[in-house]
């Protein structure tokens, strides 16, 4: 078997079998497999695709060529994953509501990608917070709080690591393939028992209309089921920013506001109660959905959530009370610029993913791998989709390092928002369930 006859099979239509995809994750972590020879690769998949069984062979190929963990808890290990957005900060109130309900949440998570934020980036806003505590330490953190929000380790899911570099470079980062075998072989190395997860649809999103939401979302729970996880989806709104602020330290302000009860965004509490709830359902510990989300809104009410999210930053090295001193332990911008409704009327439409990119140029995300990310810079106080706004009111408050970075970003938001004259219908924030 070598890597001419395994692309030319796939070039060719024909199936992947199990022994290939081994053999070709192999030889993509272990340098056996050449730059070229990944590219074209991915070529012929994003071409010819690979079907149901190839998708599992190759997905569980790449989560095997590294590291894969295993767990031995009193209860089901569980996690969630979201294919990306801005203002979605729902893995940090999830994780540690799952935790309080009695789940085990070894959250493996990433960093920023292209105009969509990134949790392991929000939660390096927390000063101290390390992310990369390696996975004894991660063993550690979910025995003892219940959740870890951490960075994958070199040797998880290597060959996967290889192929993602490779198909941004060759024109095939949509291949719908590719990306289910990338984001579920890093999932199913962690030794999930279940996995959520959040596709999400509209302009913030990588997929923008419902039919290739659907087509993603049935390629992951179909591989995940297929490789032994049990999964299914929630396609969720990203026609406007989740929650009111987009931006890392912005992001984990609101999330703990919304964990202390101080300032609940509604929209981001219902899709954490969502996806939660049907992450309880699929281990057991929920008769169905709905009883599920209702503990959910218990651990987040009873403030249990909220407690378990303090041990968790403590336990990474972040402050001890950062739950009761959040408001001074997160770093903010020296430049604050509100941008203010032109006119009278209601917002019509929101580019969230103008908005998005708006973030990465203020230097809340990255323009190129290598560079350093501002916490501290962002959007708070978005106007939402059907809001009526007068004349002269803030739209959004710009969190900038300079005043010449808050001008640039501030024709980003009036390029972002649309007023008309009358409300729009405004999209439901869960369009539907997949499994």
């Amino acid at each position: 078997m070598d890597a001419r006859a395994i692309i030319a099979g796939v070039r060719d239509g024909q199936m992947l079998s199990d022994e290939a995809a081994a053999w070709f994750a192999r030889g993509l972590a272990d340098g056996a497999v050449s730059d070229a020879q990944a590219g074209a690769f991915a070529m012929a998949v994003y071409l010819k695709g690979l079907g149901t069984s190839g998708r599992v062979a190759l997905t569980l190929a790449m989560r095997d060529s590294g590291r894969v963990l295993d767990w031995h808890m009193p209860g089901p290990v569980l996690d969630k994953h979201s294919t990306g957005g801005i203002g979605d900060s729902v893995s940090l109130l999830l994780a540690p509501a799952l935790a309080a309900c009695g789940a085990y949440v070894p959250m493996i998570s990433g960093r920023g990608l292209g105009h969509t934020g990134g949790t392991l980036d929000k939660m390096e806003a927390i000063p101290g917070y390390k992310t990369d505590p390696g996975v004894e330490g991660l063993r550690r953190v979910v025995a003892e709080v219940g959740c870890a929000i951490v960075g994958a380790s070199a040797d998880i899911a290597p060959a996967d690591r290889r192929l993602y570099g490779v198909r941004d470079i060759s024109g095939t980062v949509e291949s719908i393939d590719l990306i289910t075998a990338s984001i579920l072989s890093k999932k199913l190395a962690a030794g999930l028992e279940v996995l959520v997860l959040d596709v999400k649809v509209g302009s913030g999103a990588f997929m923008k209309t419902l039919a290739d939401a659907r087509a993603l979302a049935r390629s992951l729970v179909e591989t995940a089921n297929g490789a032994g996880c049990k999964t299914s989806a929630l396609i969720t709104d990203m026609n406007q920013s989740l929650g009111h602020s987009a931006g890392n330290a912005l992001e984990v302000l609101e999330v703990m506001e919304t964990l202390t009860g101080t300032a609940v965004n509604e929209a981001l509490w219902d899709v954490t109660a969502a996806l939660g709830g049907e992450a309880l359902a699929l281990a057991g510990m929920a008769a169905d959905m709905d009883e599920g989300a209702a503990m959910i809104d218990e651990a987040l009410e009873s403030g249990r959530a909220a407690e378990t999210f303090g041990r968790m930053v403590a336990h990474l090295g972040g402050p001890s009370d950062f739950v009761e001193r959040f408001p001074d332990r997160l770093p903010s911008a020296p430049v604050t610029r509100a941008v203010l409704a032109p006119r009278r009327g209601f917002v019509q439409s929101v580019n969230a993913e103008g908005l998005g990119h708006a973030v990465v140029r203020l230097g809340g995300g990255r323009l190129v791998g290598t560079d350093k990310v501002n916490p501290s810079v962002g959007f708070s106080g978005l106007a939402s989709l059907g809001e009526e706004m007068d004349k002269g009111e803030p739209m959004v408050l710009i969190h900038a390092a300079t005043d010449a970075a808050a001008e640039a970003a501030e024709a980003a938001v009036r390029a972002a928002y649309v007023l008309g004259d009358t409300a729009p219908e405004e999209p439901p924030l869960i369009h539907e369930r997949v499994n």
